[in-house]
């Protein structure tokens, strides 16, 4: 039988390369959105255009649970990825980013308790909930700054890690991935979280507060500078779309063994890259000059986080992740034909880099 499978922000950018996916692979796909971030209408319309009537779109907010309980019928998964999702906002709104990541967790939750077939929930976490790390000490090397230990700065942050919330919207995702978790507990739902890092890759609409891989390459392609936060030296595992979708339906696939199980998601240090590498890469990639503006440190913002990947590789058996620099030839790329934005003469021919 096909498969019906509930993506809530299934517009935005994982959610809608996750929804291919799966129609790709023989589902019809419940894209459950509020269409609330800029752009993201596209990534549905193209959904639509591409699957047709594979696609359900429900044009609603996750914090109204009547709506979520009716989208949550007749589902076999729910795929959780709607949230507030930039830091920048939930300090500036912190009562909204408490009502959608909390309370719209906590909707999709009971619906999927309540529903007949109790609907396994795969949410989407995020390495904010480990907090700044500043307890590790940090080191500004070459390539960034990196932890003083050597065993950590090699592996990366393990699921092990104690939590410890910074900001509202690491209290916020932190709480809704621990009812997630309390669910599979409490109530023998089967969930799984997966704290992601930084994802970046085709149908990110990238904004300074979200997406910055995708912000980075936009303003370059613009001719339009990049604001670096702190000291520009900061470290992040960056992961491939491709890879985080392979992930997420791995953990599907194994739901009854993974159950009530959490892992991290991300590029890990083989996929690790500071901010001005990363902007030093994107102008040779381009060969045009980045202007860069400086600013001061954000809050909650990590001078280095790497994730350790092999507890969900192993569980898996995933492959290695594509090569970030691979992946960001590829998102230039889209970007520029998204965009309608002409490649600077002398860029790197992607083709040349676009196998993994």
């Amino acid at each position: 039988m096909t498969k019906t499978v509930l993506i809530t922000g299934g517009a935005g950018f994982i959610g809608s390369n996750l929804a291919d996916r799966l129609v790709s692979d023989g589902c019809r796909v419940r894209i459950f959105d509020a269409l609330a971030r800029p752009g993201v209408e596209r990534n549905l319309e193209w959904l639509s255009g591409r699957h047709g009537d594979l696609i359900e779109p429900v044009i609603a907010d996750v914090r109204n649970g009547d709506a979520l309980a009716a989208a949550v019928r007749g589902a076999d998964v729910a795929f959780h990825f709607a949230a507030q999702v930039a830091v920048t906002t939930s300090m500036v709104d912190p009562a909204s980013d408490l009502a959608i990541n909390i309370n719209g967790t906590f909707n999709l939750l009971e619906a999927a308790r309540l529903a007949s077939n109790s609907v396994p929930v795969i949410f989407a976490s995020t390495n904010k909930v480990y907090g700044d790390l500043v307890q590790f000490g940090s080191e500004l090397t070459e390539g960034g700054h990196y932890p003083a230990n050597a065993q950590l700065a090699a592996s990366g942050v393990p699921e092990s890690q104690p939590l410890d919330f910074h900001t509202p919207y690491g209290c916020s995702k932190g709480a809704a991935d621990q009812y997630v978790l309390d669910y599979a507990r409490s109530y023998d739902l089967p969930t799984a979280v997966l704290r992601m890092s930084c994802v970046y890759g085709e149908r990110q609409m990238g904004t300074e507060d979200q997406g910055w891989v995708a912000h980075f390459l936009i303003r370059a392609l613009q001719g339009e500078p990049v604001t670096l936060y702190g000291d520009g030296h900061q470290v992040r595992d960056i992961l491939y779309v491709g890879d985080a979708v392979a992930a997420y339906l791995g953990v599907w696939r194994n739901i009854d063994r993974l159950k009530g199980q959490v892992f991290n998601l991300g590029g890990g240090p083989a996929n690790a890259v500071s901010l001005r590498a990363l902007l030093d890469h994107i102008a040779q990639t381009l060969n045009s000059r980045v202007n860069i503006e400086m600013s001061d440190w954000r809050p909650g913002d990590q001078r280095w986080f790497v994730a350790d990947t092999r507890a969900l590789d192993g569980a898996l058996g995933l492959p290695a992740k594509l090569d970030w620099r691979v992946g960001v030839a590829r998102l230039a790329g889209w970007l520029a034909e998204e965009r309608g934005l002409a490649l600077p003469a002398g860029t790197t021919p992607l083709a040349a880099v676009g196998a993994r």
